[in-house]
C-alpha cells in the first residue's frame, strides 16, 4: 500500500531558482533618512537594537543578509508543481520505505524486530503466487510454543481390588506419590487481510495444532488403566486441532471508531465470562460478535457443538464423532456500567445434552458416560444459566465478580431414576489492591450443594467446562489436582483438574454435568510481588468446605461427613529473562492441610493429613 503525502508540502519545501530571487529592498524611507543625516551625527554610536537581552527595540528592522550566489553547473531543475497531482503523491509503503532507508533488516529467527512471519509487514504476492491473495494488505502470522511440565504430587490413591503393585498394601489407600511429565508443542498459523493496527481484520483464516507427549507414574494398579494386568506407568501422545476457523468482517457496519461486526465459523476459543467459571473451551461453533458505541458495547451470539477430547491430553479429537451436547450463548458487555471504570456483562447460556443413550469408554478403558454413580443409567438434561459478571475498578480496588443461576431439568436423576428440576447457584468475587509493586488479593466463592438427593430438585451447581483464573489458579493444590472419589463411585472424581467445583463427574473433558453434588465454599487471600520487571513472587491461601455433604453421605453410605476440606497453601515464582512472554519459567509448590471432611473421606493407614504438589513449567514462544 502506498503512503501519500500532500503535494503542498513538497511545493513549500522546494525554494525557487536562484536567478528568480529579487535583490533585497530597503524599507520605505530608510534611504531618505540616510541621505538626510546631519554631519554632526556621523560619529554617534548606533543604537543597540537589544536594550534587554532577548528583546528587540520596537520599530527596529534589521538589514537583510548578503545575497548568496549559487552555481550548480549541469543541475537539472526540479519539475514544476504542475507535473505532480494536485492532491497527493505516492511513495513506497511504510513497511518497505523504512527498509529502503536501511532502518530494518528482518531475520526469520528474530521474533522481536520487524518480521514478515510475525505479521509485522505485509506479504509480497509476487513471492507467493500459489496463495489466492490479491493486494498488499495480507499478513501472515506464525506462533510456535513449547510448553514443558514436570509435576510430582501426592494425593489419595486407592489400593487395587484384584491386585496391587505391592502385596503388603492391605489398606484402602496406599502410597500417595506420583509424578507427571508433559510436553506440548503448539503451532498456530493465521492469514489476515487488513492494513492497520486498530481496525479488525477483514478476513482471517487460522489453524492451530497441538501435539502432546505425557508420561505418568503412579504406585498402584488400576489407576491409569482399567485392566489390573497393565503397568502402573503410562506413556501416551496425541495430536489435536485446537483452532480451525474462518472469520469474516462485515465492513459495511464499520464507523470511524472501528466498531465492527464479524462472524466466525469453525473450531474456536470462547470464554463466557471474565475468569472462565462457566464455559472456557475451544469448540466447534459459529459465533456472531462485534462492538458498537466506540467499543463501549460488545456482544456475542454463539452456538457450539462440543467435540470429543482425548482422555490423557485433553486435546480436541476431531476424528471422533462430536458429542450430542450443544451450547448456545448470548451475552452483552457494557463499559462504565454501573459506575465508571467498571464493565458489566449479562449472559444467557443454554446447555442441551442428549446423551442418555450414549455409552462412552475413555482410552484407558474407564466408563465416562454415564458416570458410574447411583443407578448407573444414562442421563440427558436441559439447563439455562443466567449470569451477571463484572470486571474493573472501584476507586483503587480492582474487582472481578461472577454470579450464575442454573435452572432446568435432568431427565433422569441417578438417585431416583425420575426427572428432577435443576435449581443451583454460583457466586465468586475477587478484589485486589495495588501498592507500588505489590498486589494484595481477597477471594471468595460459593457453589450450592444438593441438600436432598432423593427429592425432585437437584441443587448442586456444576459448569459446562470450567477453567478459572481465580484464587491462585492452577498453582493451587485443589484447583490443580484431581481427587478420586473412592468408595462412592467408580472412575469418578470429587473435583476436576483445573477447576474449583466439587462436581462428582468422571471428567470435565468427557463427562456430563452433575447437579447432584456437595457444592463448594472458598475463602482465600493472596499477594503478588513484582520484585523486578522479570521476576514475580506469588502466594495464596484458601480455606475450603463442602457446601452440603448430603450427597456424599448417601454415596458413601455414611451417617455424617464433616464439611471442612482443609487449607490450600501455595506459592509460585515466575521468571521472564527477557521481560517478555517469549521465555517464561514458573516454579510453584502447594500443599493441602486436610480438614475433618477430607480426612473422613480419605483416611489411610499412615494417617496422612498433608498432601503436596510441585509444578515446574517452562514456556518458550516464537
Amino acid at each position: 500500500m502506498a503512503v501519500l503525502l500532500p503535494a503542498m508540502l513538497l511545493m513549500q519545501a522546494s525554494p525557487p531558482p536562484p536567478e528568480e530571487m529579487a535583490p533585497p529592498i530597503a524599507p520605505p524611507g530608510e534611504q531618505a533618512r540616510e541621505e538626510a543625516q546631519p554631519p554632526w551625527q556621523e560619529d554617534i554610536a548606533p543604537v543597540d537594537p537589544e536594550l534587554i537581552e532577548g528583546r528587540t527595540r520596537p520599530g527596529y528592522t534589521a538589514p537583510l543578509p548578503d545575497r548568496i550566489e549559487q552555481e550548480n553547473q549541469g543541475a537539472i531543475r526540479a519539475p514544476p508543481p504542475q507535473a505532480f497531482p494536485t492532491d497527493q503523491l505516492p511513495i513506497p509503503d511504510r513497511w518497505r520505505l523504512i527498509e529502503s532507508l536501511g532502518l530494518v533488516r528482518e531475520s526469520l529467527l528474530d521474533p522481536y524486530n520487524q518480521n514478515t512471519y510475525k505479521g509485522d509487514r505485509p506479504i509480497n504476492p509476487d513471492k507467493v503466487p500459489w496463495l489466492p491473495i490479491k493486494g498488499d494488505d495480507w499478513f501472515f502470522v506464525a506462533n510456535l510454543i513449547s510448553d514443558s511440565v514436570y509435576e510430582p504430587r501426592t494425593f489419595p490413591i486407592p489400593v487395587g481390588v484384584q491386585t496391587t503393585e505391592d502385596p503388603d498394601r492391605l489398606d484402602v489407600f496406599g502410597n500417595d506419590f506420583s509424578q507427571v511429565l508433559s510436553q506440548t508443542f503448539i503451532a498456530g498459523f493465521a492469514l489476515l487481510k487488513g492494513s492497520t493496527t486498530f481496525k479488525p481484520p477483514t478476513v482471517e483464516y487460522r489453524v492451530t495444532l497441538a501435539y502432546n507427549v505425557n508420561y505418568v507414574d503412579v504406585p498402584e494398579r488400576r489407576v491409569l488403566f482399567v485392566e489390573p494386568s497393565r503397568d502402573s506407568e503410562r506413556l501416551d501422545h496425541f495430536l489435536g486441532v485446537q483452532e480451525a476457523f474462518v472469520d469474516y468482517h462485515f465492513s459495511e457496519f464499520d464507523n470511524d471508531r472501528f466498531d465492527f461486526i464479524s462472524i466466525r465459523a469453525g473450531i474456536q476459543p470462547f470464554q463466557s465470562d471474565f475468569r472462565g467459571f462457566l464455559f472456557n473451551d475451544q469448540q466447534l461453533g459459529v459465533r456472531l460478535f462485534g462492538s458498537r458505541d466506540n467499543n463501549r458495547f460488545q456482544f456475542n451470539l454463539g452456538a457450539f457443538w462440543r467435540l470429543e477430547k482425548d482422555t490423557n491430553s485433553g486435546l480436541n479429537a476431531i476424528l471422533r464423532s462430536p458429542r450430542d451436547d450443544f451450547v448456545f450463548v448470548a451475552n452483552a458487555y457494557r463499559q462504565d456500567f454501573l459506575i465508571p471504570a467498571l464493565t458489566s456483562q449479562i449472559t444467557v447460556v443454554y446447555n442441551m445434552n442428549r446423551e442418555a443413550d450414549d455409552i462412552q469408554i475413555d482410552t484407558n478403558g474407564f466408563p465416562v458416560r454415564p458416570a458410574l454413580l447411583g443407578t448407573l443409567r444414562g442421563r440427558e438434561y436441559d439447563v439455562v444459566y443466567l449470569g451477571y459478571n463484572v470486571d474493573g475498578r472501584v476507586g483503587r480496588v480492582n474487582l472481578t465478580g461472577s454470579f450464575y443461576w442454573a435452572l432446568g431439568e435432568d431427565r433422569n436423576s441417578f438417585f431416583t431414576d425420575r426427572p428432577a428440576n435443576i435449581n443451583a447457584q454460583f457466586a465468586a468475587v475477587e478484589a485486589s489492591y495495588d501498592k507500588d509493586w505489590m498486589r494484595f488479593r481477597l477471594s471468595g466463592a460459593y457453589a450450592s450443594g444438593d441438600s436432598d438427593p432423593y427429592d425432585d430438585t437437584e441443587g448442586g451447581f456444576d459448569a459446562i467446562f470450567e477453567n478459572p483464573i481465580f484464587a491462585g489458579a492452577d498453582t493451587s493444590y485443589w484447583i490443580r489436582q484431581t481427587i478420586p472419589f473412592a468408595g462412592g463411585g467408580r472412575a469418578v472424581a470429587v473435583n476436576g483438574r483445573n477447576g474449583i467445583l466439587n462436581s462428582l463427574r468422571s471428567s470435565k473433558e468427557q463427562g456430563q454435568s452433575n447437579f447432584n453434588n456437595p457444592g463448594l465454599m472458598l475463602l482465600g487471600a493472596g499477594a503478588d510481588f513484582d520484585l523486578t520487571p522479570e521476576f514475580r513472587l506469588s502466594a495464596n491461601a484458601n480455606h475450603l468446605w463442602f457446601e452440603n455433604t448430603a450427597t456424599l453421605q448417601v454415596l458413601r453410605n455414611e451417617g455424617s461427613i464433616p464439611r471442612e476440606i482443609g487449607f490450600d497453601l501455595s506459592a509460585a515464582a515466575i521468571w521472564r529473562p527477557k521481560a517478555t512472554q517469549n521465555i517464561v519459567f514458573r516454579l510453584s509448590a502447594a500443599t493441602l492441610v486436610a480438614g475433618d471432611g477430607f480426612r473422613n473421606l480419605f483416611d489411610n493407614l499412615g494417617r496422612e493429613q498433608k498432601f503436596y504438589s510441585i509444578l515446574a513449567n517452562l514456556v518458550l514462544t516464537y
